[in-house]
């Protein structure tokens, strides 16, 4: 830990195209949180640092998709993402944003300073063209038929359905996603950051000097290099992003994945006077926390361009986490299937710290892992309500209740208190190896130790006897167990924030050094301590019920989504169509239909007459809840014989994707007779 004299703590920069869910948290930002601070209770000088990614073509195409400018879509999302962190208790020094002055120019540099180095490659090469909307086409503004799965919709990066990574012109019938139309091959250049060169040098400082590595990154990254690395394009055809700063290349922007990780730069920049200490003083520690899926860019890409800048120091350890998915499914923001944090905080308020701890605990560290609501209710209930809380409750309430709330003096020590001194010294120093290598799950397990250690305690000691029997006893047990509380507030706090400051209020203490909580001297005796409240509440089936209903809709929605919708029928004449006399009408009377268990007998009123009208509706409308509805009424339709029953007009009606039928209905009442027109 003293090896540096400072720490630069990076998290990946969220796309500013939607909000954050759990998957999010999961991977980086809990974790990452979970060590700046541990770091800052250490006494370590520590930046951490986040922000928005506002360029990229996902915004642009969310964008064009609602009608707005991508600047609008980025702000938008950027509040929602920076409130949310902050509500949740991710501390950030700065939430900075790649759209920011200070971002564009510090890219702008970076990219001058390597052409001058002569470090790139210009290359001029065939890209797909829209003729009708005269620009290039970026990978994702291309789609097409999969090549390895045959799905329709693959992107010209990526088949979402089956993972393949493409090309575009690998895709079949490659379509432009702005016009529809098929796209052309037309040159034009681009500049490359030659990693194929830089790849034994890599090789030796990722494969030799960093076999510390977690093994899923370490994994990832020989792959990359045993397959051989390419030339990788910094440059792109488009009019949102840092603009590239060459005369010749005025209508071309960085690339995303170049302009993004500079963004950790700008942003320490944007914090402080001294950033170059974080940045390019060898006595600094730089981590980077990210998701599986930007290893690439921060192991291989990122350092490359670090490296070859000159001035910057490289990461020291990129400890990324897989992915998590939920309720056994991979969460997908376009089909709505996560949990999303700034959803969460307005239903579950006051309770971040129930999800910090389940994410924690069941992060996908080494593998990928599963979020479910059962987990996360019984995780509450059975760990933080029945485990943590219920020790800290029973000794403030048992403190209260013998002495007023006023720490006793304690005794004499016996052997199981030389013990409960020795395991917390243990679990103290596991809790640091653990953060310190990055394990934070197997932290968390000794955070909850030390409640464990506590419930034992108070078990096996029965204070609610010693009353009667052994009172100096008594004062050294219920003293004992307050220094716990006070050690499991402190040791609990990068975790647990809003739980520890609780918690350190109810002591009525300031929150005590790292290192001192081990002396067991925390709370000296005579000190009174505030009132008891619960640290955790319960959370009911109610409540869980109500999220898997949520969940349930949306996967509902998805469904309905991939049915067919009919194609036009054959087209018609004006003449056909004004023949139709479709007329606003009022329901006045319902009943099934004998014998018929689609068709319910009506009595309309047209506004011209009042007709019997029969409608194979049974299935989706109860006779009584249709009296009084108004509807639109095709009403010189021949008249029709259905059951013995002469059927004078039809009711008009809209058959959604999953084959059930709704009234179309006027948005505010009109008369009878109105004509639709």
């Amino acid at each position: 830990m003293n090896k540096f004299k400072r720490y630069t703590v990076t998290s990946a920069l969220p796309y500013a195209n939607g909000p954050v869910h759990i998957g999010h948290l999961a991977g980086v930002y809990v974790p990452a949180d979970i060590y700046a601070r541990y770091l800052r209770l250490k006494n370590q000088d520590v930046v951490f640092i986040g922000g928005s990614d506002e360029h990229g073509v996902p915004i642009t195409l969310k964008a064009r998709k609602e009608g707005v400018t991508p600047q609008q879509i980025v702000d938008r999302y950027h509040e929602i993402i920076k409130n949310s962190f902050k509500d949740f208790g991710i501390s950030f020094d700065i939430y900075s944003r790649t759209s920011n002055k200070i971002h564009h120019q510090t890219a702008s540099d970076f990219f001058t300073t390597l052409y001058n180095k002569g470090e790139f490659i210009e290359k001029t090469s065939m890209q797909f063209f829209d003729e009708a909307e005269n620009q290039f086409l970026a990978d994702r503004y291309i789609m097409g038929t999969c090549p390895k799965c045959g799905a329709e919709d693959a992107y010209g990066d990526q088949c979402e359905k089956c993972g393949s990574s493409l090309s575009a012109e690998e895709l079949i019938n490659p379509r432009s996603v702005i016009s529809g139309n098929k796209p052309i091959l037309k040159e034009t250049k681009h500049w490359f950051l030659p990693l194929d060169k830089y790849e034994s040098e890599l090789k030796q400082w990722i494969l030799k000097d960093h076999k510390d590595w977690k093994a899923n990154v370490y994994g990832q990254c020989k792959s990359w290099l045993d397959s051989g690395l390419f030339p990788r394009a910094v440059t792109r055809d488009l009019d949102w992003g840092v603009k590239v700063p060459l005369e010749e290349a005025k209508d071309k922007v960085l690339y995303v994945w170049f302009d993004a990780p500079i963004g950790y730069i700008s942003a320490t920049r944007e914090l402080t006077k001294d950033w170059e200490k974080y940045w390019k003083d060898k006595d600094t520690k730089l981590v980077h926390f990210i998701g599986k899926d930007n290893i690439v860019f921060h192991c291989i890409i990122f350092p490359s361009m670090l490296r070859h800048e000159g001035s910057y120091i490289l990461p020291d350890n990129v400890p990324a986490n897989e992915f998590l998915n939920l309720e056994g499914d991979k969460i997908s923001t376009s089909r709505n299937w996560a949990v999303w944090l700034h959803e969460y905080l307005e239903e579950f308020p006051g309770q971040q710290d129930v999800l910090r701890y389940v994410l924690c605990s069941n992060a996908p560290e080494t593998k990928d892992n599963d979020f479910t609501w059962k987990d996360f209710q019984t995780k509450n209930n059975s760990e933080l309500v029945a485990i943590m809380g219920n020790f800290i409750n029973r000794t403030m309430v048992l403190t209260h209740k013998y002495y007023n709330g006023i720490v006793p003096e304690p005794f004499k020590d016996t052997e199981y208190e030389k013990e409960i001194r020795s395991e917390i010294k243990r679990i103290k120093h596991s809790i640091e190896k653990n953060i310190e290598n990055y394990k934070f799950r197997e932290a968390l397990k000794e955070v909850m130790n030390i409640t464990r250690l506590g419930n034992k305690y108070l078990a096996d000691t029965e204070p609610w006897k010693l009353i009667k029997t052994d009172e100096d006893r008594l004062k050294t047990v219920l003293y004992y167990s307050i220094q716990i509380s006070a050690i499991s507030a402190v040791l609990s706090e990068p975790f647990l924030p809003f739980t520890a400051e609780k918690l350190l209020k109810m002591l009525d203490i300031d929150k005590p050094e790292w290192d001192k909580a081990e002396d067991f001297d925390l709370i000296k005796s005579g000190h009174k301590l505030n009132s008891a409240e619960l640290l955790f509440s319960l959370i009911e089936d109610d409540k869980i019920e109500i999220q898997i209903q949520k969940l349930l809709r949306s996967k509902e929605m998805n469904e309905l989504e991939k049915k067919t919708v009919l194609p036009q029928k054959d087209t018609i004449s004006y003449d056909d169509f004004i023949k139709q006399d479709i007329r606003i009408s009022t329901i006045l009377e319902a009943e099934k239909v004998p014998k018929a268990d689609k068709l319910l007998k009506l009595l309309v009123d047209t506004g011209i007459d009042k007709r019997t009208i029969v409608s194979g509706i049974a299935k989706y409308y109860r006779p009584e809840e249709i009296i009084g509805k108004q509807v639109c009424v095709l009403v010189n339709l021949a008249p029709r014989n259905l059951r013995g029953i002469e059927s004078n007009g039809m009711i008009l009606m809209a058959e959604d994707k999953d084959g059930s039928l709704k009234f179309i209905s006027p948005e505010n009442a009109c008369g009878n007779g109105s004509v639709i027109s």
